[in-house]
């Protein structure tokens, strides 16, 4: 274990070094944020498969949909500057959208997932590896018959954001990452898709079965239960899905703001430690006070139309549905990675690895509930008794065109 931990978090940090006993268990890394101070910057394990580069402060997994919380942040940076209101239509900023019924559809109701252009059928592995392809497929698309209905755009919501990120500031969501979440955090740790060479950001490899990934029945159920059972998988399977979280995950070639983030535990954890303090962090002003506090969301035990499970999908993050379990909102992705903030008690953190479909898949998902309850408990005891913030980690921000070499 590598870092620095406040006292009090000493048994949060035993309990996220369980996650990885074994080479073969890959790595990860854990930040903790209490009012806009880190008070907990660790990390364990291997970045590659094979068990020999260690896990360091700079290393960076591929999140999935803790993406989504990325991408949604940069679209509340905009509104901060009264760039965007999420009231009015989509439409008034991105004109093409207003095709087959659009016309009338408010930003609030496509970053609540509302938006009924949930569904990928018909879009080849090709379309989805081209951003500017799906941004102009969704502008041209009818909503479907889940229009003003909770139903998780699994996939489609990140091109949703970049195509209204676009039509406002006339750059792609890769950019806006940097500009408007890395640049302003100070932290290199904060990409879509794979960092360029020579930044000090590096990659984690995905620690899964690469053989069970391969195999050709996997691809064909995955068509199967696409095609004919499931909404939710629906929107996020295309041909060639497998394939491109393999090897050396084609899949971060592409600009995919709901599922191809690549993010560093000091980075995600920043970025919300600045929204559960309202809007600022380490003395930096981040987003407005008055922002801040309309993005907590009500509560719902009302299940998604597509995942089934009651996320109470708010401004482009989640809650669960028994606050007292997980208070606060952020994004969980698959794999279990996960960004959270809590405003109400000025917590945040984020818990990032390199797993996915190993045999400690569900524990992986529901890790994260456990070490964010200790988490709470040691932020209570800190508070009473006086913290001290942890050394800065991690590369700060670094523009490519700045790196030596």
């Amino acid at each position: 274990m590598s870092g620095a931990a406040d006292s009090h978090f000493g048994c949060v940090v035993r309990s996220f070094s369980s996650m990885f006993p074994a080479r073969r268990f890959g790595g990860g890394a854990l930040a903790v944020y209490v009012d806009g101070q880190p008070v907990v910057d660790v990390w364990t394990g291997f970045a590659d498969r094979a068990g020999q580069r260690p896990w360091s402060e700079n290393t960076a997994p591929m999140v999935f949909s803790a993406t989504k919380g990325m991408a949604a942040t940069v679209i509340h940076r905009l509104a901060d500057r009264g760039l965007i209101d999420y009231d009015a239509p989509v439409a008034e900023y991105w004109r093409e959208f207003a095709a087959n019924g659009k016309a009338d559809m408010t930003v609030r109701q496509v970053m609540s997932h509302q938006a009924g252009l949930s569904g990928l059928r018909g879009a080849t592995k090709e379309d989805l590896l081209d951003h500017v392809v799906m941004e102009e497929r969704l502008a041209a698309a009818a909503p479907g018959r889940l229009f003003g209905k909770s139903a998780y755009h699994a996939l489609t919501f990140g091109w949703l954001m970049s195509g209204l990120g676009r039509a406002v500031t006339g750059k792609g969501m890769r950019t806006l990452i940097r500009e408007e979440l890395a640049e302003p955090l100070g932290v290199d740790g904060l990409y879509l898709g794979r960092p360029p060479a020579g930044c000090p950001t590096r990659v984690a490899e995905i620690v899964a079965p690469q053989n069970l990934l391969g195999s050709s029945l996997v691809n064909y159920v995955s068509r199967k239960v696409a095609n004919e059972l499931s909404g939710g998988f629906r929107s996020i399977y295309f041909p060639g899905m497998v394939a491109a979280v393999q090897g050396d995950t084609p899949l971060l070639d592409a600009e995919i703001p709901a599922a191809n983030g690549v993010a560093t535990a000091r980075g995600l954890a920043r970025m919300y430690g600045a929204i559960a303090n309202g809007g600022e962090v380490d003395g930096i002003r981040f987003l407005s006070r008055d922002l801040t506090a309309g993005l907590t969301g009500e509560r719902s035990l009302r299940p998604d139309r597509n995942i089934y499970v009651p996320l109470a999908f708010h401004l482009g993050y989640h809650s669960l549905p028994i606050g007292g379990v997980m208070p606060g909102f952020g994004h969980v992705g698959m794999g279990g990675s996960v960004g959270w903030a809590d405003p109400a008690s000025g917590v945040a953190f984020a818990l990032v690895h390199n797993r996915l479909l190993t045999p400690l898949v569900m524990s992986d998902h529901a890790a994260f509930v456990g070490i964010y309850a200790l988490i709470r408990r040691a932020a209570d005891k800190a508070r009473k008794r006086g913290f001290r913030p942890v050394t800065e980690f991690g590369a700060p921000f670094c523009e490519p065109g700045a790196v030596a070499g």
